[in-house]
């Protein structure tokens, strides 16, 4: 059966470019022109995925991204043409998986789309492959549950922060690279987006209480990446 891809953006020409390449690479595809078009879109035909552009008419997407998370659980790629630090971070903070700035080549959209719809599947093989929890010192990762607790205190996550994590967690004292953490959670390293793992760990401390300057899990190994703390 094939995946379903909601495309919303107010200018035209984008939506029928970016239908036209989702079409050949054999998704279904159904699109908005503005925010209050997309929630009604996305009520009615239940989408696997959603492209949104930032600046839309009505409700912009920073905001569906948040009901779409809410509401559906479903994956988001965010198009912006703002490509300043503070826009990404907010749009990964509020739970999108992925970002792509325009100008941007539908290829390039077509492989974003296949990660993020690969790791969204891949819930059901994280169960089989940690059948029990990973616990660091206070930490403890239930994968089967997609659940995150800190001194038995529950922890939301987004999607894309909890695979972060459990990547992280699974090997306690190793250091993995930028692009090897995007290939574990996305399934593909694209160079250029390391930021955005940067961005996953800034909001991952903030929600597990962990100071940078003196990290009790995840700490930053300069010049490499990152690592979780063994006990």
């Amino acid at each position: 059966m094939a995946r379903r891809i909601l495309v919303v953006d107010d200018n035209a020409k984008i939506v029928e470019v970016l239908k036209a390449y989702l079409e050949v690479e054999g998704y279904e595809v159904v699109t908005a022109a503005d925010g209050p078009g997309a929630l009604e879109v996305a009520a009615q035909q239940r989408p696997d995925l959603a492209l949104l552009d930032v600046m839309l008419p009505g409700i912009d997407g920073i905001e569906l991204t948040r009901r779409f998370q809410r509401e559906w659980d479903m994956p988001v790629i965010l198009v912006t043409a703002r490509v300043d630090e503070i826009d990404r971070l907010i749009g990964l903070e509020v739970g999108a998986d992925d970002y792509i700035t325009k100008p941007f080549s539908p290829r390039e959209v077509i492989a974003r789309v296949k990660a993020v719809l690969r790791r969204a599947g891949r819930d059901a093989d994280a169960q089989s492959e940690y059948s029990a929890p990973v616990r660091v010192d206070g930490l403890e990762i239930d994968a089967s549950r997609r659940s995150v607790t800190v001194d038995s205190i529950s922890v939301e996550l987004t999607r894309t922060e909890f695979d972060l994590l459990l990547a992280l967690a699974s090997h306690p004292g190793r250091v993995y690279s930028r692009l090897h953490l995007l290939e574990l959670i996305s399934g593909d390293a694209f160079e250029g987006y390391e930021r955005t793992v940067d961005a996953h760990v800034k909001n991952l401390r903030k929600k597990l209480g962990d100071d940078p300057k003196s990290p009790r899990f995840i700490r930053t190994v300069f010049g490499v990446g990152y690592k979780v703390e063994s006990s």
